[in-house]
């Protein structure tokens, strides 16, 4: 049985109608910390983080503590925006878009989801991945069975716990959850 402790990133310094890949601002860099010195126990196992700065930066914190490097991984990154889309109104695209289903979103979406699914179900080692709110949420959906894009509101650094065995993706806890406000 294989352990994946999926970690939201920490609070990143910018929204995302507002920057494409902002890194984490104070609040967000404590947060880290703290959610390293919680995972510091389990490890070092292998970390993996999706290629925006503000998992980057969350994964650096256990990169630090356990003397390893993340591997970046595409499949576990943001969900994408609709292509042409302009910055300013990404993010009234994403409010509808997590109120709704993953049938809904068509076949790039539903696609996205599967990926998520698929890799964290892949994996052979314990490990730690940085993520994103709504991909954690994806992951969940696979392992539960549930199309809602959004099914936990997932808190900065909240940590949702899987077990991968034989290629089935398992969860086991949730992620704390918050008023999260998607900026």
């Amino acid at each position: 049985m294989v352990r994946v402790y999926m970690v939201r990133h920490g609070r990143a310094s910018a929204g995302w109608d507002t920057d494409s890949d902002p890194g984490l601002d104070e609040i967000g860099r404590g947060q880290a910390d703290r959610v390293a010195q919680r995972l510091a126990a389990f490890g070092p196992i292998h970390v993996v983080s999706s290629p925006l700065r503000r998992c980057r930066e969350t994964a650096s914190f256990l990169e630090s503590r356990w003397n390893s490097e993340a591997q970046v991984v595409s499949a576990v990154a943001e969900i994408p925006s609709p292509v042409g889309i302009p910055m300013g109104e990404r993010l009234d695209w994403l409010r509808t878009a997590m109120a709704g289903t993953w049938s809904s979103l068509g076949p790039r979406y539903i696609d996205f989801r599967d990926g998520v699914g698929a890799y964290v179900a892949s994996l052979t080692e314990d490990t730690v991945i940085t993520s994103h709110f709504v991909a954690i949420n994806a992951a969940i959906g696979v392992a539960t069975g549930d199309d809602s894009v959004v099914i936990r509101s997932l808190d900065n650094c909240s940590v949702t716990i899987f077990d991968v065995a034989n290629g089935v993706l398992t969860l086991i806890e949730g992620g704390y959850e918050a008023d999260t406000l998607i900026r």
